[in-house]
């Protein structure tokens, strides 16, 4: 059946739709997995720590007790060696666990417990080898046979038994849904591999069979009117329109699919390079036997570079078949400066430039910074901080001076915290985490915008390793709060690992 112009236009419009759809959605989905699998990522990192200053914290009590027993037996002070060591770990590893633990409310009264049977372990322990000391070994073992130290140490053991168990059931957890989200991922690029070929197939059918169409009417015509001059110009004429609309058709149509087809290799290319940091790390990470880790091991090491690697394949396919020469400029990540800065001098000049903003509506800029200097990305500050303030300023609430304090201080586990307070309209509740998302804006939309500030911010924030959150309620303003690790090159080097 032939197709017609109108056919051809709403069949071309129809694939660019399904085109532009099926790129959304790979796009989206792709950031969204790529985003659970970093989640999961740091769950296993923080169980990983759990686990390790539970055990370590552990075995010092126990060298210690060793120890203790060891004198009591033999009055022999070598033994004491093995007790005199672990007590110079023991408040260390304590206060380490109780950071690991920090973000967990639940945690606070066990500890507390804790704390307590160690203490009391640690003083009784004390107490016999003073009196062993002393020549009084009777009353040492008296102390001993109460059993109130062994009682503190039992309570104890449970609570590392169960720290460890939960640490345990965490790393586990965290790798299957890895695992799951590498499943998820590979298959969600291959379908929309699938889907863009099949577009890129049919648009190509229908430019060649309406071209085909088109130059057999045109034969047609130059028979049909030989000797008729006049007819042959008309014919002529609207073959030359109609040559035109195909030309200007098959021109959107290749245009518009190189687009699509640019994206994908781009983002293939980033893909591929998150999925190396996995494999890397994968290889790199002890095999313990669990089938687990060696199933998600083939998954980042073998099964997602093949998929890749038929992807590229299908997008130069479909490349070569709209017969296009298409060039891709790939720009991979910037690659982050580490420096030492002074974070201070960064927000100050930051501030100052929108000081005069500031001052137009009435109102102050406050900055108190009490972190020394740090190690990081200058430029990426300097884009984090003023993307903030440009935000504050933009949506400051008319008729009220604009009031801005940037506050900076040291957070636990050697991080910084840093807030950026305003009080402009506000942000409801609803909107908190929606407004990190790309293309989406929250409130009256009384400004010029696109809706990718906030989530340029928070893609920068978290390739300096930290994160951003927020706190706001409507017409009581925003802060926004930040955190980052004080050295960069230790989260960049744990990247490489």
């Amino acid at each position: 059946m032939p197709i017609s112009s109108n056919v051809f236009v709403r069949s071309t419009v129809a694939l660019l739709v399904v085109a532009f759809l099926a790129l959304a959605g790979i796009v989206g989905t792709t950031i969204w997995l790529v985003e659970r699998t970093q989640v999961y990522f740091n769950e296993v990192v923080e169980a990983r720590d759990a686990r390790t200053v539970t055990v370590d914290l552990r075995t010092a009590l126990q060298d210690a007790e060793t120890g203790q027993r060891g004198f009591l037996l033999t009055q022999n002070e070598a033994y004491l060696e093995p007790y005199a060591a672990a007590l110079q770990t023991v408040e260390a590893q304590f206060a380490e666990l109780k950071a690991v633990l920090a973000p967990y409310p639940q945690a606070a009264e066990p500890l507390t417990a804790l704390r307590a049977d160690i203490d009391f372990k640690l003083a009784e322990m004390e107490h016999t080898i003073e009196l062993v000391r002393a020549g009084r070994v009777a009353e040492a073992l008296a102390v001993v046979d109460t059993d109130n130290g062994k009682a503190a140490m039992d309570r104890s053991r449970v609570f590392f038994d169960a720290l460890i168990k939960a640490a345990d059931d965490r790393l586990s957890t965290g790798v299957r849904d890895q695992r799951d989200a590498a499943t998820a991922l590979r298959w969600v690029t291959i379908v929309g591999a699938f889907v863009i070929l099949a577009v890129a197939g049919g648009a190509i059918w229908t430019v060649m069979t309406h071209t085909r169409e088109l130059a057999s009417a045109r034969r047609e015509v130059d028979l049909a009117n030989t000797g008729l001059e006049e007819r042959v110009r008309e014919r002529t004429s609207e073959l030359g329109r109609a040559n035109e609309e195909i030309q200007r058709f098959a021109y959107i149509v290749t245009h518009d699919l190189r687009a699509p087809l640019v994206n994908i290799m781009g983002f293939t290319s980033e893909l591929e390079t998150s999925v190396g940091q996995l494999a890397g790390y994968m290889k790199d990470h002890p095999d313990d036997g669990d089938p687990h880790l060696a199933e998600a091991r083939v998954a980042a090491t073998e099964d997602l570079p093949e998929a890749i690697t038929f992807i590229r394949a299908a997008t130069r396919k479909m490349d070569s078949l709209i017969n296009a020469i298409l060039k891709i400029s790939r720009e991979g990540r910037r690659q982050l400066k580490a420096e030492t800065l002074d974070l201070g001098d960064i927000i100050a000049a930051t501030v100052a430039s929108v000081q005069h903003q500031i001052a137009e509506s009435g109102g102050v800029a406050t900055v108190d910074v009490q972190v020394p200097r740090i190690t990081s990305d200058r430029l990426s500050l300097e884009q984090i901080f003023g993307n903030l303030l440009d935000n504050a300023v933009k949506y400051q609430q008319p008729g009220r001076p604009l009031n801005i304090v940037v506050r900076a201080r040291q957070a636990w586990g050697n991080r910084i915290e840093i807030e950026i307070e305003d009080n402009g309209r506000g942000i409801a509740a609803a909107d908190h985490e929606r407004v990190f998302e790309l293309f989406r804006r929250a409130g009256t939309q009384s400004q010029p915008g696109e809706g990718i500030g906030l989530a340029h911010v928070r893609t920068m924030v978290r390739s300096l390793g930290g994160d951003i959150t927020l706190r706001s309620e409507p017409d009581a303003g925003t802060t926004f709060i930040i955190t980052l690790p004080r050295d960069l090159r230790s989260y960049l080097g744990s990247q490489g690992k």
